[in-house]
């Protein structure tokens, strides 16, 4: 019985001297690329807003837009703080306003500020194809996601469709894919913050509508976009 006993504080003896010998593996460091690039998906909400709008014409509720797209990043200096991007994207916007459009017997299109009290509801909503291309500066390295930035640029957009809702009270009339819509749209815009969150703001240069356009009344329809918000950058 005393030599089982032995046998078994022997084994047990071993087997903890066994467990305190085992090395701990040791990982090869992971070697990190100074040459980054910050690529990146982007994707903002904004307001949208209309500006130099013809006397009488209001927004109402919330004109919503929504834009989403890749950006290429291209690095000119050897710190990597400052560079070129250019990317492809899509964007959604909306506006409710009481420009209506409507279509007259002969075929044409008739436009008019019309007071509120006279319609329910009254929106244009578009969908595009941008092409942004844009100067960088941030203070990021290779060891930190989370910095400082500020990316002003300019943005060609292609109208690839459009389309207008007027509600009256009495009936609904659409008219879709407008011919007097500008199809090519573009303007300058300014994304500022820290890490993921950072305000946005793009001033569209050329007009909403063709140029010459009038209302019924005589009034120039040389509306322009301005799309206030937030824009998010993931890697």
């Amino acid at each position: 019985m005393r030599f089982l006993f032995s046998c078994l504080f022997l084994v047990s003896f071993f087997n903890v001297f066994a467990q305190e010998d085992v090395k701990t593996e040791v990982k090869p460091p992971v070697k990190i690329d100074s040459l980054y690039r910050e690529d990146q998906f982007y994707f903002s909400v904004t307001y949208n807003l209309l500006t130099q709008i013809p006397e009488g014409l209001k927004q109402n509720k919330f004109s919503a837009g929504l834009s989403a797209g890749f950006l290429r990043d291209m690095p000119i200096n050897k710190k990597r703080t400052v560079a070129i991007a250019a990317g492809l994207g899509l964007s959604y916007q909306n506006y409710y306003q009481n420009l209506t459009i409507s279509q007259v017997p002969s075929g044409g299109l008739a436009y008019e500020v019309s007071d509120y009290n006279d319609i329910t509801s009254n929106r244009y909503r578009q969908y595009l194809v941008d092409l942004p291309i844009e100067f960088r500066w941030r203070n990021s390295t290779y060891e930190s996601y989370k910095f400082w930035r500020i990316y002003g640029g300019f943005k060609l957009s292609y109208v690839f469709s459009n389309k207008s809702v007027l509600d009256n009270g009495e009936g609904k009339y659409k008219v879709a894919n407008n011919p007097d819509v500008s199809k090519f749209q573009y303007g300058v815009y300014l994304a500022a913050g820290y890490n993921t969150w950072n305000v946005y703001i793009n001033y569209g240069l050329n007009t909403l509508f063709k140029k010459d356009l009038k209302t019924s009344s005589g009034q120039s329809i040389d509306v322009r976009t301005l799309n206030a918000g937030l824009i998010f950058y993931i890697l």
